[in-house]
């Protein structure tokens, strides 16, 4: 199948999700959404459990790349190191407000309503000799837990930020800062005349700003 094919696939399963529980999400419906056999769907996925880990994956995905993009589009505004990273916790907080299996990737808290990744083993292998064997292998891999998806944040900000502000302690800010973003996750502030998660988006610009206040910018970065 072509890639848009099973993008079409896991779209119509993810539409399926905000509907009704994981559970009551049916195969055969989810093939006929995305205008393909059921067998088709079977052929690509193997089953149900592949379907939700390609799914799963294709979200902690999404959101990763959503990261990169927050930060480029930071950057391109003329956003200093702060503003940047107060960017991927705008993101972080859209993200999981919008998208129920990014908030369970980042808690680590899987509702009964929610497909639970699965064990490797038990998941199809990757068609020998096909095109999208690549494809395959990525969609079908382990999805990281919570603290592995923060650390591939922090990477993705040191790499950005790395060649204004130099120094051990940027690691530790970025680590620091995604851990406060990810409690507002846990546990939203209460919303309060339509603000609607405003105030922990000025929260977490206000804690970037310190956290980065004391890095000493390098000869580039002036």
């Amino acid at each position: 199948m072509m890639p848009t094919a099973r993008e079409g696939l896991l779209d119509a399963a993810y539409a399926a999700l905000r509907n009704r529980p994981w559970a009551g999400v049916r195969m055969v419906d989810v093939a006929a959404a995305a205008g393909v056999s059921r067998q088709t769907l079977y052929n690509e996925f193997g089953s149900k459990e592949g379907l939700a880990q390609a799914l799963v994956r294709r979200e902690v995905d999404g959101y990763l790349g959503g990261v990169d993009r927050a930060l480029g589009a930071a950057e391109r505004a003329g956003a200093d190191p702060a503003g940047r990273l107060a960017a991927v916790g705008a993101w972080t907080l859209r993200s999981a407000r919008a998208n129920p299996l990014v908030r369970a990737v980042l808690t680590g808290c899987w509702s009964e309503r929610l497909p639970v990744p699965v064990r490797p083993g038990r998941l199809p292998a990757p068609r020998p000799g096909d095109a999208e064997a690549a494809v395959d292998r990525r969609m079908m891999a382990p999805v990281e837990s919570p603290t592995e998806v923060l650390d591939k944040v922090c990477d993705r900000v040191v790499a950005a930020l790395g060649q204004e502000w130099q120094g051990p302690g940027l690691a530790a800010a970025c680590e620091e800062f995604t851990r406060v973003a990810l409690s507002y996750v846990v546990a939203p502030a209460v919303e309060k005349e339509g603000r609607d998660g405003a105030e922990a988006g000025a929260g977490l610009e206000r804690l970037a700003g310190r956290l980065v206040s004391g890095r000493r910018p390098t000869a580039e970065g002036r």
